[in-house]
């Protein structure tokens, strides 16, 4: 920072000396029709003799203003400002990522802590990541039996996360170490379609809203979803860029992931067979339209094969209480919602996220997104609304859906500075309200 300016201008006395009158240095020619000087010469000035015998009183130099003493140098706001300002974008993206899940964990810490329980076992051992943490340490084969006669198997659960977390040291630590990681980088991911899409301010703001979403608490838990996220963020990133091979590759590992990691597969094979289809012709891209679904198929054909049953993974899913019904068991939890009926706040909170994101939805197809960003959004919302069991964990099946937010980060790069940071802030604080409340309040899993 400049140092602030200091006055040192001094007005210069004007002074008379007693019975003389200065004259300039050079008598000044009067050109015609030209003013005379108003300062006569010393020949022609005329001087009455009480002037001349009279002193011209002294005049008092004008006090010099008072200067103000110099700031220190020193990292001020306006600093700090410009500093970010000039950080790599995507850098600042990944801080501003950073700071708002970094303040979500530590509420949820405060509020473990609060209520006598072990954050760690919060945040990287319960409900799905006990699963996870139980195929890291045993491998598959896990059956467990309700009273009501419900049978749920480990199977339903895809083998990638937990075989990082296998190798990470298999403990809640390890799953929360891999789950960071992956956010980290699909933070990047994301910021790099926002910035392709939107240009680098609006990418930042797209960052920043999806991880203040009112489920972005999985970002920061034991879970699949941030994995997920980074896989998606960055093969969605290469299919824009017609890297064909790149993107296969990494929808085979979202494939391994998640059972929803097959919306990255459907965008990466759709583009490429429709790039094939107009004549491209590299092997890459008939090669992507096979190998981009690879990861998923394998898994469920090695569950059918396991359980001596083609639909076996199906099977296991139904046992579990999930399956495929075409919308009719989200209608009637939304209809006990607009009805009155007592429901849990979690299922409130998830019909007003439902309502958002076919809003948003519609708005990217207005907007014309790309058809990847189309294709792997839409394949996410089908799943998600036409999907019955686990209704309040809706929302968190969206948490890939990052692409819906395309046309709010657009509208806040138009706003002000200012009202984009507030609002930022206030979605945040709704988000970490909303994750305790499900992590150490709610009945029902996240």
């Amino acid at each position: 920072m400049r140092p602030a300016p200091t006055d040192t201008t001094v007005d210069t006395p004007i002074s008379a000396t007693a019975g003389t009158t200065t004259a300039p240095s050079a008598t000044p020619s009067t050109a015609p029709g030209s003013t005379p000087s108003a300062i006569p010469s010393a020949e022609t000035a005329t001087v009455p003799p009480r002037a001349r015998t009279t002193a011209a009183p002294t005049a008092t130099p004008a006090a010099a203003p008072a200067t103000r003493p110099a700031r220190p140098a020193g990292p001020g706001r306006r600093d700090l400002w410009a500093r970010a300002a000039a950080a790599p974008p995507h850098l600042l993206a990944l801080a501003v990522f950073l700071a708002v899940r970094g303040v979500g964990a530590v509420v949820v810490t405060v509020g473990a802590w609060w209520v006598d329980r072990n954050p760690v076992r919060v945040l990287g051992g319960s409900w799905d990541s006990v699963w996870y943490l139980g195929i890291a340490g045993h491998g598959y084969g896990r059956t467990q039996m309700w009273a009501d006669g419900s049978i749920q198997s480990d199977y339903a659960f895809f083998p990638l996360f937990p075989a990082l977390v296998r190798l990470a040291g298999g403990t809640p630590l390890s799953a929360l170490a891999v789950a960071w990681i992956a956010a980290a980088v699909a933070a990047v991911g994301v910021y790099r379609i926002g910035e392709r899409q939107l240009g680098a301010r609006a990418a930042v703001l797209l960052v920043a809203l999806w991880a203040a979403l009112p489920h972005a608490v999985v970002l920061t838990l034991g879970y699949t979803e941030a994995l997920l996220c980074a896989l998606a963020a960055w093969a969605l990133y290469a299919l824009l860029r017609e890297r064909w091979a790149l993107a296969a590759g990494l929808a085979l590992l979202a494939g391994l992931t998640r059972p929803t990691g097959i919306a990255v597969a459907a965008a990466v094979s759709l583009l490429a067979l429709r790039a094939a289809v107009r004549g491209e012709r590299r092997p890459a891209v008939w090669a992507a339209v096979l190998l981009a679904p690879a990861g998923w198929a394998a898994y469920v054909l090695a569950v059918g094969a396991r359980r001596h049953d083609p639909f076996g993974y199906f099977t296991v899913q139904r046992q579990f209480g999930s399956r495929f019904d075409f919308g009719v068991g989200t209608l009637r939890s939304i209809w006990k919602v607009l009805s009155g009926a007592p429901v849990p706040f979690a299922t409130t909170v998830t019909v007003g996220v439902l309502a958002v994101a076919v809003l948003l939805a519609a708005l990217a197809v207005r907007r014309r997104l790309p058809l990847a960003l189309l294709v792997y959004t839409g394949t996410l919302l089908v799943i998600t609304l036409g999907g019955a069991g686990f209704f309040e964990s809706k929302p968190r099946f969206l948490v890939p859906a990052f692409p819906l937010l395309l046309p709010v980060a657009a509208a806040m790069a138009r706003a002000r500075p200012r009202a984009a940071v507030v609002m930022t802030g206030c979605l945040a604080g709704l988000s970490y309200g909303y994750g305790v409340y499900l992590l150490l309040a709610a009945d029902v899993p996240p």
